[in-house]
């Protein structure tokens, strides 16, 4: 078992990770075994697992992590999220997450003003932080903002929008008319335009763009809202558990008795147009101011609807007066109850066949007709005309009589049931579309110099029946994500290059090939929609069939029989077709994509509105304004008015600075206090958050011009400064500030901020004068003792240049008067040297006298003879010295006179001592014997010595002349490989690429899977795996594992026993297959480690020198061919080694490797102030290098390589055990030294 004590995080399908260990590395997997004992032990893909902190994290930014992957991401997020902290940063982008319960004092006023003015990341994060944001970036960069509120349903972000627009209102000062009149809209909106679904109760169905505008004095001056796509369909149908809009249930529930019965209005079960669920949503308090008659059978059974922000009595109330305050009066309110109700009423018009017409043609039925009197009194048109236009059309005729004759045709059953059902939806759209313009008149603005936009819109959808809706809104989510792609994750790379910020890039989904699916001009889906609504006969099995054969072989698009929802695969092909979307694969219900494309009335029911006697209804369908005299040719369909509205849309985004919310939806139940993994993870990955988790760990959000920042600052700076260039300029006031230059980077136009550090960005930017002439005193102080400081360097360098010039004057005066020495006793030399020879014989005297002074007999004539000796040597020295002319023979000669008188007296002195001296002598030359003896031994050693070192010397030679020769060999080699390699090169290139697109096809499987699931649960079907995806490249490696006939399958092998085989096999195959295997591992589960490092330590674990990792990082691959299993050699390294965190000062270590084959055996650090670090492999292999030999480089590396003693020396004196040799033959030089020992 892998003993690794490091806390894991591992996917799971429910929770999306769980804590866990690793505790077997496998072929091509980690089993890892969760902390919490519930969970089954598992094993799991290595991108599936990520390295944790210790202990819980709680960090307002998540890129504050000290480690930064999707698991402690997302645990982040539940562990603040069980702690009522529903907002959380990643660099400048909030995520929210639906609380699902109101938390207390979150939104109050108090709040509101603690943000008003302060830094993103200052306070904890908030919705008001991001929208005080937008209000600064505006006021300091002069250009409008836009706040991008993006999630799937129910995730929250029609919230965050209302409390968008409550800071932006609220923030500065209290609220006017135009800011109130703005906040009022929202209830408004919600009331005609957001409805139940089975994933959010209060679902907005349309998308809206509220636009804030600013004066120059950055002070609210109106608002205009731009809305798309209403769910029209929802007016005539819902599911079982959905409701219709919510101002219907209002109206039924709020509305006084006086106002009801002016509407004949019931309850909702006496309305086919709310079939779905006809429960109120209401709280104990209004659930009383009901009256009983407007309660359905189902809520009188069940209940009320629970929601903590909703209820339809009080709603109605509050619709009512926020209309009142846009300026409506009671007249014109009651015009719009009363096309409401009329909707309501139309839905009751059946129809029956009638049985004696031919013609096939159909009736008002019986039961119907009170509902056609109420309906024809509130849209204000005759009873009559109205039941013709509803089940007749008029046609003008092309031909077979006069031009033009106007002819009546019945309609079928369905043809009146769909005229209707087009009636109440065109008068519906029709007056929501006069609703929000009424807003836009209440809230003008004259002098708009910006403005900040909030954007609303229906998230990515998908449920068991999809149609042109679903498409539309998923469409434009695509759009979205495409634009954040581009600026977040593209845009921002492309500048880091730009800039030279050197930061590493980040690979991410592009979805632009949806879009162009959807969009492209000659056979995007809406061109082929649009050019199938123009023919004659229009039919949906056609418009499918177009779509299939245009994009046969488009990855994006498949058969509904290729969904995994078991529902969807029984459409037949012509009836539907499946998108791959960003979020998920989603599958399309085509058959009605035709009439929803086309919202036109026919001529009878549009005739019959535009002149009605209803002022409100002729304001909707002004005359003149027909759309069905415009012919199939030219009429403006729905997809292409929405895709219009897009790009406009779409061009404002990119004009404006942008701010991102993404919104996360805790659980699928909509309760509180409950946190699915899976579900939030989905929404991480597919808002693409993750990947700007991974950017922002070596990126810089926050950025400014040097020119920019200059240019604000340059009317406040004093003369001194403002001829300072921007950028140095710049550099003054950061290095004034103390900030770290960890903090910020400058690139070649621009200075860029770290995540985290936008208190300092906006203290820099902060335009008002007090902050700005703050700035300056300290850039301004710092620059005077910036340069003070150089002043003080410069009379420094001063003084010791003047120093080393004293210094230079002193040594030529040493060197004068060296050389005038050298010259004087050049010239006096001879003499010097003859008296010295002469004073040689006085030392000479001096030891006769010594040795006369032990005679008994004859002393008196000795010291008599020295005394004369004295006398000749003082006469010659005399002479030497008073005659500088002396010639060397004279010397010479005087020297031998008084030589020869020395010779003659040491004669007698000897034969006076012979005998006396004889023993001594004897003993002398004992010991002279003994030195010699001594020299003797002491020079056959110096020579044994001389002859190890010449030896070691030719080993060495033979070493490095096989180097140089296996380098040649090998350069021969690369040079007749190199087509070889290139071909390879290319083949991996196309792997690498086929490798990215299967992960990315995976990544989107999961996606298609989990989404099926999700959708699964929610309508009790089934989910049906596909078939995974082969990776091609996966297919090449089986081929040539099979070709190389491997004798031995490891794939199935444990860690453990691979280190145990190594340990003991004696099968040599077996032993060198074990160890090629264990290596493998051993390197997948290091890059692993490596690229879950935390950020604060770099190389902690440093298993080789870093020159021999980049060796095997930049080394090309190659083909090796199959050799044959030998008997391994082993062979010694040691190179300078310094670890890569390690002080400047420190010194440079040695590094000692022995290998054992390809493979280390032993490997040993030596420090100076550290102590040594031994490692033998079969126990320390997780600390120990995992490339083979050939992979380090090493054996090219001149003067790397050792002789074994010189290894074993150092090994066994550092405390190294002897290396047990398994029968395994020592390279050449060792070899050698055996032979010769």
């Amino acid at each position: 078992m892998l003993e690794d004590t490091q806390l894991v995080w591992v996917r799971d399908a429910a929770e999306g990770y769980i804590q866990g260990r690793i505790t077997e590395i496998g072929a091509k997997e980690f089993e890892v075994t969760p902390t919490d004992r519930k969970y089954p032990k598992r094993t799991c893909h290595f991108d599936d697992i990520h390295s944790s902190c210790e202990g819980p994290q709680d960090h307002d930014d998540n890129c504050e992590l000290m480690l930064l992957n999707e698991a402690t991401f997302l645990d982040n997020l539940k562990t603040r999220y069980y702690k009522d902290k529903i907002y959380t940063y990643v660099a400048n982008i909030l995520i929210a997450v639906n609380p699902y319960r109101e938390i207390k004092e979150l939104y109050a006023p108090d709040t509101i003003k603690k943000y008003n003015g302060r830094s993103l990341g200052e306070l904890p994060p908030h919705v008001f932080a991001i929208a005080d944001k937008a209000i600064r970036d505006m006021r300091v960069y002069k250009l409008s903002q836009s706040i991008i509120v993006s999630g799937e349903s129910g995730a929250g972000k029609t919230e965050s929008t209302k409390y968008l627009l409550k800071y932006l209102c609220y923030s500065h000062d209290s609220a006017g008319p135009i800011e109130t009149k703005i906040l009022d809209a929202n209830p408004v909106l919600e009331a005609f335009g957001n409805a139940k679904t089975t994933r959010n109760n209060n679902s907005s169905r349309f998308g809206k763009f509220i636009e804030v505008h600013y004066d120059a004095k950055c002070q609210v001056v109106g608002g205009y809202i731009s809305h798309y796509l209403l769910e029209k369909s929802r007016i005539c149908t819902q599911s079982a558990e959905e409701r219709n809009y919510h101002v219907f249930y209002m109206l039924l529930a709020g509305a006084p008795q006086q106002l009801r019965d002016k509407l004949s209005l019931g309850k909702p079960d006496d309305y086919r147009y709310l079939s779905g669920c006809t429960q109120y949503f209401a709280n104990a308090k209004t659930e009383q101011l009901i009256p009983g008659s407007q309660k359905s059978k189902n809520h009188q059974q069940k209940g009320p609807l629970k929601d903590p922000i909703i209820d339809d009595y009080q709603h109605f109330h509050n619709l009512d007066k926020a209309l009142g305050r846009l300026g409506l009066s009671d007249t014109e309110k009651l015009g719009i109850y009363s096309l409401v109700a009329a909707v309501l009423h139309l839905g009751n018009i059946a129809f029956e066949e009638i049985p004696d017409d031919v013609r096939g043609g159909c009736q008002v039925s019986e039961a119907s007709e009170q509902s056609l009197t109420i309906t024809s009194g509130l849209l204000g048109v005759d009873q009559t005309e109205l039941r013709t236009a509803l089940v007749s059309r008029v046609m003008q005729s092309k031909g077979g009589g006069f031009k033009g004759t106007v002819i009546m045709v019945p309609l079928k059953i369905y043809e009146a049931s769909n005229a209707r059902d087009a009636l109440a939806k065109a008068i519906y759209s029709r007056l929501f579309d006069r609703i929000v313009g009424l807003i836009n008149q209440s809230i003008p603005f004259q002098a708009s110099n910006f403005y900040i936009g909030v954007l609303d819109i229906a998230g990515f959808e998908y449920f068991t029946v999809n149609s042109f809706e679903q498409f539309c809104i998923n469409y434009c989510n695509e759009k979205l994500q495409k634009f954040f792609n581009d600026n977040i994750l593209k845009n921002e790379q492309e500048l880091y290059k730009k800039e030279g910020l050197n930061v590493p890039e980040i690979t991410f989904t592009d979805n632009q090939d949806i879009i162009e699916l959807i969009e492209a001009k000659s056979n995007g889906i809406f061109t082929l929609l649009d050019e199938e609504s123009k023919l004659p006969k229009p039919s949906y099995s056609h418009f499918t069939a177009e779509v299939h054969k245009s994009w046969s072989n488009h990855y994006r698009l498949g058969l509904p029989r290729s969904s995994r929802l078991k529902a969807h695969r029984t459409l037949r092909d012509e009836e539907g077709f499946l998108v791959r979307h960003f979020a998920g694969a989603v599958c399309y219900n085509t058959e009605q994509f035709i009439e929803k494309n086309n919202d036109a009335l026919h001529a009878s029911l549009e005739g019959l509105v535009q002149e009605c006697d209803n002022p409100l209804l002729q304001t909707l369908f002004p005359s003149g304004s027909s759309t069905s005299v415009r012919g199939k040719l030219n009429f403006i369909s729905v997809g292409s008015k929405f895709k219009t509205q897009l790009g406009e849309l779409m061009e404002k985004l990119e004009q404006n600075g942008t701010n991102f919310i993404r919104c996360i939806k805790p659980n699928s139940k909509m309760i509180d206090r409950q946190f699915e993994g899976s579900l939030a993870l989905a929404q991480l990955k597919c808002s693409g958050t993750i990947s700007v988790l991974e950017l922002m760990e070596h990126g810089y959000p926050s950025r400014v011009l040097f020119a920019d920042l200059y240019s604000m600052y340059k009317s406040v700076l004093p003369p001194e400064l403002v001829s300072l260039p921007a950028r140095t300029f710049c550099e003054a006031m950061f290095q004034s500030l103390n900030l770290s230059a960890k903090d910020f980077k400058f690139g070649i136009t621009k200075v860029f901020f770290r995540p985290g550090k936008f208190v300092e960005f906006d203290r820099i930017m902060r335009s008002d004068p007090e902050n700005m002439l703050a700035i300056v005193a300290k850039v301004k102080k710092w620059l005077i003792r910036s340069r003070w400081v150089k002043s003080a360097l410069g009379a420094l360098c001063v003084i010791k240049l003047r120093n080393r010039i004293i210094y230079r004057n002193k040594c030529v005066l040493i060197a004068q008067r060296i050389a005038r020495g050298f010259l004087a006793r050049k010239q006096h030399r001879p003499r010097y040297q003859g008296i010295g020879k002469i004073n040689k014989i006085r030392t000479n005297t001096l030891k006769t006298i010594e040795i006369a002074s032990g005679l008994k007999m004859g002393r008196d004539e000795i010291v008599s003879g020295v005394n004369d000796i004295y006398r000749q040597i003082d006469d010659a020295i005399k002479k030497i010295k008073l005659n500088p002319r002396i010639t060397q023979r004279e010397m010479d000669s005087m020297y031998t006179v008084v030589m020869a008188n020395m010779n003659k007296l040491t004669v007698d002195l000897n034969t006076k001592l012979k005998e006396q001296q004889q023993a001594e002598e004897q003993e002398r030359l004992r010991k002279i014997q003994e030195a010699l003896e001594a020299e003797r031994a002491a020079k056959e050693a110096e020579e044994q010595r001389q002859r190890e070192e010449i030896e070691n010397k030719r080993l060495k030679a033979e070493m490095e002349t096989r180097r140089k020769a296996a380098e040649a060999q090998r350069l021969r080699q690369e040079e007749e490989d190199r087509r070889a390699a290139l071909a390879l090169q290319e083949q991996l290139e196309k792997e690498a690429k086929d490798d990215a697109k299967y992960r990315q096809q995976l990544e989107q499987e999961r996606r298609d899977h989990e989404l099926a699931l999700r959708l699964a649960n929610e309508s009790n079907g089934q989910v049906e795996d596909s078939p995974p995806v082969i990776r091609k490249s996966e297919n090449v490696r089986a081929q040539q594992q099979a070709l190389g006939k491997q004798k031995y399958d490891l794939s199935k092998w444990k860690y453990s026993e691979l280190r145990d085989a190594i340990n003991t096999s004696c099968d040599i195959e077996l032993l060198e297959a074990c160890r090629q295997e264990f290596h493998r591992r051993l390197k997948v589960y290091h890059a692993w480690k490596a690229k879950n490092r935390k950020r604060t330590t770099m190389d902690e674990n440093e298993r080789a020198p870093r020159s021999v990792m980049e060796a095997a990082f930049k080394q090309p691959p190659l083909v090796q061919p199959i050799q044959e299993i030998v008997t391994a050699q082993h062979r010694y390294f040691r190179i300078p080694f310094m670890r890569a965190n390690a002080p400047d000062n420190t010194k440079r270590g040695l590094w000692y490797a022995h290998f054992d084959g390809q493979w280390i055996a032993r490997q040993m650090e030596l420090h100076a102030d550290k102590p040594p670090i031994l490692l033998v492999a079969g126990t320390d292999d997780m600390q120990m290098c995992e490339l083979s030999l050939e992979e380090t480089g090493l054996t090219r590396k001149r003067g790397a390589e050792i002789l074994e003693h010189e290894f074993n020396r150092e090994w066994e004196r550092n405390g190294g055990k002897a290396y047990k040799n398994l029968g395994a033959k020592p390279n050449g030089p060792a070899a050698a030294m055996q032979k010769q020992q």
